[in-house]
């Protein structure tokens, strides 16, 4: 039986030689995630069914980012009950302020995913990993408290999508660019429970953090998981990272796809998410002056250096609007250093942002830029619904980190090429 990517991943993991969509499996995680915000949970649902052990204490990451460094009382309490897990149980990856990072950034630079694998967090944004050609897909803390304590999880078989990528990229358009034109395309439910699959000459002209920006927004779209066939650039990028057995999948010439969809790289424009859904698409081109009192530029999305180096590029000899508050944040530490080495700090602070340390933060209106009551934000996060950065009255709109920089210094939404 012909198979596609996710289904020869899921097939391995379950012992079976083949899967077939809808297919209800048991199958083995390769690793498990969880945060200051779903891991408390996860971890007493566990002990409240009697686990009092971990399936593998090198399999199991923890990562203290939503709201760290703590922003009160509250989010203290459920970063200590995090540690003190971490501690009785041995918790090898265990990441808390001064070596935690924006956790989908986090786990591909410290080569704790690979190709092949499956993973599972208690996040929705785990599918950032099939960047990497993983399945990894956001369960409910409970089910991650079954996979921390067994290291096992059940699914039910997607059916997928295939993207035929083709052409290369313009100046300035970016993965995120490509993921909104998708959500805009298919909507925000056009790939529910199904997988994303991306593949075609086009997947060349992507660079790693394009298709972990991709992956990450899959769920935008409702998919199940995104995943990218493994190449050259994959190899490259978890050489040195990854040191154990990997196994690269391909699919079928002839597996079954729900619907295909092609698509031209070099006829797309860079593009904007409108409030209040990330399928509300337009191109810098159709929007009209809309002015922003705030930027953002970071997270599990776009906190990569290659957006600080894009950032960096056009805040560069200009400086932020005055009334536009610019915030970047680098999603790890190993970012955050270098971009102190390459000089993208100074250029930042010079511009008129601050550089914040490692954190999700305002993504999901946790701190580091909380909107007002009727503020407009561009971000280079993944959501943007109603009250999503903070008052409910409050609009955000999604872009790439070119388009968020560009923004900043022209004091309303614009194209880096009209500044």
């Amino acid at each position: 039986m012909a198979m596609t990517m996710t289904q020869k991943i899921l097939a391995r993991h379950a012992g079976l030689e083949e899967v077939s969509a809808g297919q209800l499996i048991e199958a083995d995680v390769d690793f498990t995630l969880a945060n200051d915000i779903t891991g408390p949970v996860a971890i007493r649902e566990m002990e409240k069914a009697g686990f009092d052990g971990v399936f593998d204490r090198t399999k199991i990451a923890l990562v203290m980012d939503h709201f760290a460094p703590n922003k009160d009382i509250n989010s203290a309490q459920q970063a200590l009950e995090c540690r003190a897990f971490a501690r009785r149980h041995d918790i090898v990856n265990f990441y808390d302020v001064g070596e935690m990072g924006v956790e989908h950034a986090l786990l591909p630079e410290k080569g704790l995913v690979g190709p092949g694998e499956l993973v599972i967090g208690a996040d929705s944004h785990t599918c950032t990993y099939g960047a990497l050609g993983a399945f990894s897909t956001g369960v409910g803390s409970t089910d991650l408290a079954a996979g921390m304590a067994t290291g096992k999880a059940w699914f039910k078989v997607p059916p997928a999508i295939q993207f035929v990528l083709k052409g290369k990229k313009s100046r300035w358009v970016a993965g995120k660019d490509v993921i909104l034109h998708i959500i805009g395309q298919i909507g925000v439910d056009g790939a529910l429970y199904q997988s994303m699959e991306f593949t075609g000459e086009g997947v060349a002209d992507l660079s790693m953090d394009d298709r972990f920006c991709i992956c990450n927004m899959a769920i935008e779209a409702g998919a199940k998981n995104g995943i990218f066939p493994v190449d050259d650039l994959t190899r490259d990028y978890i050489r040195g990272r990854v040191n154990r057995e990997t196994v690269e999948v391909s699919a079928d010439p002839d597996a079954e796809y729900v619907r295909q969809i092609e698509m031209d790289l070099s006829a797309l424009r860079p593009t904007v998410a409108c409030p209040h859904l990330p399928e509300n698409t337009k191109t810098v081109d159709e929007l009209g002056h809309i002015e922003i009192q705030q930027a953002v530029i970071g997270s599990c999305t776009n906190g990569r250096i290659e957006d600080m180096r894009v950032a960096a590029e056009l805040l560069k000899g200009r400086h932020v609007a005055r009334d536009v508050r610019t915030i970047v944040i680098p999603a790890t530490q190993a970012v955050y250093l270098q971009c102190i080495e390459e000089g993208l700090a100074k250029i930042f602070i010079e511009a008129g942002a601050i550089l914040s340390t490692p954190t999700c933060g305002p993504c999901l209106g946790g701190h580091m830029g909380v909107l007002a009551r009727g503020e407009r934000a561009i971000s280079t996060t993944n959501r943007n619904f109603v009250g999503r950065m903070g008052h409910t009255s409050s609009e955000v709109y999604l872009a790439s980190p070119a388009v968020a920089a560009a923004s900043a210094v022209a004091g309303y939404i614009c194209a880096p090429d009209d500044i």
